[in-house]
């Protein structure tokens, strides 16, 4: 029994040191304050997705398994999930709303499902409209397969593209030297479907016997972010390096990005993963962090109430614990600050409709920044 809480102890130790190796000297802090953060949903414990309805309402998810409507400044639990299992984690993750959200009411979640054969789980897509308190009209759009134990990397985010496809990611599942680089297996990829679930025609691997053929780039490591880049219409995604080597990539149809070929990061021990950064047929991140500020959540402002900021990315940084912003410069990143410093873990930050944002932070809920 000493022997296992050692181990345990030694093995906590060691995942937060490799997710905050020391200090970040190269981001600066703001000279001065220009929002003012205000708590507007309070008593959440980890506020994994959030979308906004043209309501106004709010619906977030609880990686706990709980769907939440905040409505007229009251919680509604809403019922009728899919199964879901909560395993590290694993749980209720992303939410995202269909383009054409007040025609046809979809929505869509990612999660961790343990249907299928085998013990475990693995990512599931799904798509439901919501009724009163309720989700009616649960259509399951993908599942990653196989089912595994291990609970880490999941992923998993949602967006969609201009011309409507839907992405989302699924992570390595904890099987890196196996997954990421084998189209022909479930996770570490970023696919694309059709609103419904169909598969394109115009997938990169759709004609390759064996592929996955939701598949639309793959060798990556446990992507928690994915935007539109609303310039060029092109997806972005970050992803988890391991100790070292966070990554921000311009998603290309059928690229591979590396992971574990490749990588700025080392393991968690402090040994080399690879003496390799670079490969010829794999794809080099627009921006890497090291060390590691453990990437959740990520949005382009593109909303006049901050003017300073139009064209800026955000990022939360759950080791760090703050809300990263990253001014951009020919695809480059030329600058970096550090907002909300020490408030929490943060999970996820959107920009909604009403141009305003809004950052999740665990254990404590969800934040709108209001401009000063």
């Amino acid at each position: 029994m000493k022997k296992l809480a050692l181990y345990l102890y030694f093995f906590v130790v060691l995942l937060f040191e490799s997710c905050a190796q020391s200090t970040d000297k190269t981001i600066q802090k703001p000279i001065t304050n220009s929002f003012t953060a205000n708590l507007v949903v309070d008593g959440l414990q980890n506020p994994w997705g959030m979308v906004f309805l043209p309501d106004g309402s709010i619906l977030t998810n609880e990686k706990s398994g709980k769907l939440i409507h905040f409505k007229n400044s009251k919680k509604i639990h809403v019922k009728e999930l899919p199964e879901i299992v909560i395993r590290g984690q694993g749980g209720l993750l992303d939410i995202e709303l269909h383009p054409n959200y007040v025609e046809n009411g979809w929505i869509y979640f990612s999660y961790s499902s343990g249907s299928g054969e085998g013990r475990g789980g693995n990512t599931a897509i799904m798509r439901a409209r919501l009724k009163g308190d309720q989700l009616v009209q649960k259509e399951r759009l993908y599942k990653g397969t196989p089912n595994t134990n291990k609970g880490q990397h999941w992923g998993s985010r949602l967006e969609f593209d201009d011309e409507g496809y839907l992405y989302f990611s699924i992570g390595d599942r904890g099987n890196r030297d196996v997954n990421p680089q084998d189209i022909t297996r479930d996770g570490g990829k970023i696919y694309r479907i059709h609103d419904d679930g169909r598969i394109p025609d115009d997938n990169p691997f759709v004609d390759k016997s064996g592929a996955k053929k939701a598949i639309f780039s793959y060798g990556h490591r446990n992507p928690q972010g994915l935007a539109k880049n609303p310039e060029t219409g092109q997806l972005w995604n970050h992803e988890h390096g391991p100790r070292g080597g966070d990554e921000i990539n311009v998603v290309e149809k059928g690229k591979n990005y590396g992971w574990p070929v490749i990588t700025y990061g080392i393991n968690y021990s402090g040994t080399k993963i690879t003496n390799e950064t670079a490969k010829p047929g794999m794809e080099q991140p627009l921006y890497q962090w090291t060390p590691s500020i453990a990437p959740s959540g990520m949005t382009f402002v593109t909303s006049d109430k901050y003017p300073n900021w139009k064209g800026n990315l955000l990022v939360g940084s759950l080791a760090f614990q703050y809300l990263e912003r990253l001014e951009l410069k020919n695809n480059k990143v030329v600058y970096r600050e550090k907002l909300m410093d020490g408030l929490g873990r943060v999970r996820n930050v959107r920009q909604a409709l009403d141009g305003f944002i809004y950052v999740a932070i665990e254990g404590k809920g969800i934040y709108r920044l209001d401009p000063k």
